[in-house]
């Protein structure tokens, strides 16, 4: 099934150049017709020898054939979470958090850059870090920020992540989370819901003022991060799907850093979203 993941879904990325030249389909001098003609023509017997030699021959590995694997993706993965953590904790120890104007500038950026990577058919190592090194600056200033109010409540949003995500892997190689049309169209008709609630909701604090519609903050607020946080795990399901089926396929292993990208902003969607329901319950 085709993930609904926007970013795992760039699949014209993902192929190879099989398609061949009009007028290929004819054989050609010194040729043996065409691919069709090969599974029709009767098959040889093999000699014991030629039996031989291919029980011997070594299998492809990942390295003979440049498929990406679940391991491509893993290591691609630590990377990118590696600059996030790095980037934050510089932006966390040299720049000071009281103004925001410079963290929400890292913040746009790195829309634009995710953007940038989403859309983009070839995918790019260099975009996919750089937009995790401009996440990490933005997500150190405002963990700083909480950290500045309630003591430990950043330690306490990392738990959370991880525990969701080690949560949502079991459940998914476990096979209690089914990902299929019918759970992939409820599920982004959900998320698009709540986002575009989440930018009235903004909107709101811009024009009016204080909390807008109350949507982050009280019980309301507490529901809201409560369905933001299952909101990440359903992507996460999406995420591990997609990325099971990719390796099944054999993409190029260079895509294994858009698999990277995919769960990196999955994951910091599910941090922010732990750390403002920790914030609420505290309050």
């Amino acid at each position: 099934m085709r993930s609904s993941n926007p970013v795992l879904t760039r699949r014209g990325a993902f192929e190879t150049d099989r398609q061949q030249p009009a007028g290929h389909g004819a054989p050609q001098p010194g040729q043996h017709g065409t691919a069709y003609d090969r599974q029709q023509a009767p098959l040889q017997p093999m000699t014991p020898e030629q039996l031989q030699e291919m029980y011997q021959a070594q299998s492809a590995g990942p390295l003979q054939t440049g498929r990406m694997t679940i391991d491509d993706v893993v290591a691609r993965t630590a990377m990118t979470l590696l600059t996030v953590v790095v980037t934050g904790a510089l932006s966390w120890a040299f720049l000071p958090f009281e103004n925001f104007g410079w963290a929400v500038g890292a913040a746009l950026a790195a829309f634009v850059v995710a953007m940038v990577v989403t859309f983009k058919k070839e995918i790019s190592p260099a975009l996919v870090l750089t937009y995790a090194a401009l996440e990490g600056v933005f997500l150190g200033a405002i963990s700083h920020a909480f950290e500045s109010q309630y003591n430990g409540i950043v330690v306490q949003a990392v738990l959370g992540t991880a525990s969701v995500f080690v949560g949502v892997l079991v459940a998914y190689k476990s096979g209690w989370i089914k990902v299929t049309s019918r759970y992939a169209r409820i599920g982004m008709a959900i998320a698009i819901g709540f986002v575009l609630l989440t930018f009235v909701n903004l909107l709101a604090m811009l024009i009016v003022g204080g909390d807008g519609l109350g949507l982050r903050s009280g019980p309301l607020g507490i529901v809201m991060g409560i369905l933001g946080i299952l909101i990440g795990a359903f992507f996460l399901s999406l995420d591990f799907n997609e990325i099971e089926q990719l390796a099944g396929q054999g993409v190029p292993e260079k895509e294994a850093w858009r698999a990277a990208f995919g769960l990196t902003v999955t994951l910091v969607w599910i941090y922010l979203e732990v750390l403002r329901l920790l914030s609420i319950l505290r309050d």
